[in-house]
């Protein structure tokens, strides 16, 4: 991947359910003096019902064509961290949208991780199953390369604490060049 030459106006923060992309993306608004906000709490926001319960009215279908509006207008802000919803890569216009409106960090954890920090969210309708770890394995699977084709970074979050993972990400854009140093508060 080849990264921007001028700075961002936005970046965007991509990964499975779990990798901490919310947590990680508030901390390094904060820090970059920005504004956060999350794609799937702003369906929720805006429908006034739980991701579940639009999968279960409308299906997958009907979640991801609100996904797909909500991308299209928010990546049009300005100095804006988004953390999007796990899926939003499988749709080949957010893909194109994510990559050319701003820098795009895919989040990356193991299976293992992933696991271990969604098992008890009820929240997340695609891992309802009998066996969500063959679930997450298969998500991974599916989008893995998909995370990959539009990340200008990959971080891996691992079992470090946010603000670590938060001060490595931030050192990493700065030695891009992607992020000045007055940008950093």
């Amino acid at each position: 991947m080849t990264y921007p030459s001028a700075k961002p106006q936005n970046i965007f923060i991509v990964g499975p359910m779990g990798a901490g992309k919310t947590t990680i993306g508030k901390q390094l608004a904060k820090s970059l003096g920005w504004d956060f906000l999350d794609s799937d709490h702003e369906i929720v926001a805006r429908t006034g019902v739980k991701i579940p319960i639009i999968f279960d009215v409308e299906g997958e279908a009907g979640f991801r064509k609100r996904e797909k509006d909500i991308i299209e207008e928010l990546t049009q802000q300005r100095h804006l961290v988004l953390a999007t919803g796990g899926g939003v890569v499988l749709d080949e216009d957010n893909r194109r949208v994510l990559i050319g409106r701003g820098l795009v960090v895919y989040l990356h954890a193991t299976a293992e991780q992933l696991f271990k920090r969604t098992s008890r969210d009820r929240n997340r309708p695609l891992l309802q199953t009998e066996n969500p770890m063959a679930k997450i394995n298969e998500l991974l699977a599916q989008r893995d390369p998909l995370y990959r084709e539009v990340a200008d970074v990959v971080m891996e979050t691992g079992d470090e604490n946010v603000r670590m993972v938060v001060r490595k990400l931030v050192s990493h854009l700065k030695r891009l060049g992607v992020l000045g140093e007055q940008e950093i508060n």
